[in-house]
């Protein structure tokens, strides 16, 4: 039983670890999903309103056509070197104008984004007739070439479109053509809040379902832990009972066997001896099956014959027959309270603080004090011992069914666990409450209050 609660345990966790890494894994591709769309939303929206600038300043576009042809004009007398073609490009004149119009274009146009961009330039190819090209300038794009923006980095920027423009031009009645690429980077600020408010509902669901999840897997492992724990107290139980009934009946064996002999039936004083045995172990019997049979009822299902008391007196009546039975015990009263009247169930109520009293002696009391005082309309009564004490861990669980306080991995003090069960259930039957307070190695305090 324990292994394959074990092993449920370990597929539940496997399961819940698989099934959270599946909803982690659908939340990721909707975010990358979004993100594409956002993306292709702002390349939609930046392209309805740049066409290759000509729409933002002519005059400024016509500028920068002839300085393209001025540098290649250079270029081709020998006056000017590749680096000094991408050089005088880069460092154009009309660079900040064009910036800020582009700018000032997007602020009007796209009111609900803030946009940092920058145009870089990526090819400068000049074509003379038939012969070959000869590229001046073309690399991957990079910062360092931006012609036009206010970008500092490409890192977190992405590519809205790429611009590819012709030039035609005649120098010493030669013609030749320019083709320039360039490309447009735009870094939205606080795009990923944008994207995120984007998901809320599928954020919200998500989180929902893994809490689900983790909520079930919780009372999934809690109910599997108390099964363990019932199947134990169970099989603890089972050994406990059989312990018990196996010392009164193996004293009626014994004695039965004894009482078949002549000489024991002939002498009255041995067979009243052994008679007294047989009686005092059918008892033992009939009081470990009554016990059981009592405990098996709740509180709602005990049917209590009450009758008006004068408490004290039956508390000392209790007293003296535990004396009795405890001659070694010291037992102390300290009733603060005077002929107090109260209705109860005389029978149960003494079955109940009686094993209170036993549990004492039990677990290694010496002295027990009993005390009553009335507190808050209710009357207390109060049993402390200097018996072993209870860890806190344990307290919580001393009226439940069939448990007893460990030691250790032992029981070292026999019994079924039901006393503190049968007083919880007796106090609770009377409207009652029953509390403990105990520290490990200096004793016990039960308090019982009842209504007055």
């Amino acid at each position: 039983m324990k292994q394959r609660i074990n092993l449920l345990i370990a597929f539940s966790v496997v399961a819940l670890i698989v099934l959270s890494t599946v909803q982690c894994y659908l939340v990721k591709t909707t975010y990358d999903y979004k993100v594409a769309q956002f993306h292709t939303e702002i390349k939609n929206e930046i392209a309805n309103i740049s066409n290759n600038y000509s729409d933002i300043d002519s005059v400024i576009v016509s500028k920068k056509e002839a300085l393209y042809k001025q540098l290649t004009e250079n270029y081709i007398q020998g006056k000017k070197t590749k680096i000094d073609i991408k050089t005088g490009i880069l460092e154009n004149e009309f660079k900040d104008i064009l910036t800020q119009k582009i700018q000032r274009k997007f602020e009007r146009e796209l009111p609900n984004l803030k946009i940092d961009f920058a145009i870089v330039l990526n090819k400068f190819i000049y074509y003379q007739n038939r012969k070959k090209a000869d590229t001046i300038f073309s690399e991957k794009p990079f910062i360092q070439n931006k012609l036009y923006g206010n970008l500092a980095s490409l890192n977190h920027a992405f590519l809205v479109r790429s611009y590819v423009g012709t030039t035609n031009g005649t120098y010493a009645n030669q013609n030749y053509k320019l083709l320039t690429e360039d490309s447009m980077y735009i870094s939205v600020i606080d795009w990923e809040m944008i994207i995120l408010r984007r998901m809320t509902f599928i954020l919200i669901l998500s989180l929902l379902s893994i809490l689900t999840l983790i909520t079930l897997f919780v009372i999934a492992i809690k109910a599997l832990i108390k099964q363990k724990k019932v199947s134990d107290v169970k099989t603890d139980f089972i050994n406990n009972i059989t312990h018990e009934l196996k010392t009164p009946l193996a004293t009626l064996s014994i004695s039965t066997k004894i009482l078949e002999k002549k000489n024991i039936r002939d002498n009255d004083e041995s067979f009243n001896a052994i008679v007294n045995t047989i009686s005092r172990q059918n008892n033992r019997l009939q009081s470990l099956i009554d016990q059981v049979m009592a405990n098996s009822l709740t509180e709602n299902q005990i049917e209590l014959q009450k009758e008006q008391i004068e408490t004290e007196d039956f508390l000392h009546s209790i007293v003296n027959d535990f004396k009795l039975t405890y001659s070694k015990i010291s037992i102390i009263t300290d009733f603060q309270t005077k002929k107090t009247k109260l209705v109860l169930d005389k029978f149960h109520l003494t079955t109940a603080l009686l094993n209170v009293l036993e549990n004492a002696v039990k677990y290694g009391s010496n002295t027990i004090i009993l005390k009553t005082k009335l507190v808050e309309n209710q009357f207390s009564i109060s049993i402390e011992d200097d018996g072993i004490g209870i860890s806190k861990n344990k307290q919580s669980l001393l009226f439940e069914k069939f448990y007893r306080v460990e030691q250790g991995n032992l029981h070292n003090t026999k019994g079924l666990g039901l006393g503190l069960y049968y007083v919880d259930q007796i106090i609770k039957a009377h409207q009652g409450s029953v509390n403990v307070i105990s520290d490990l190695g200096k004793g016990t305090q039960f308090t019982i209050l009842l209504k007055v």
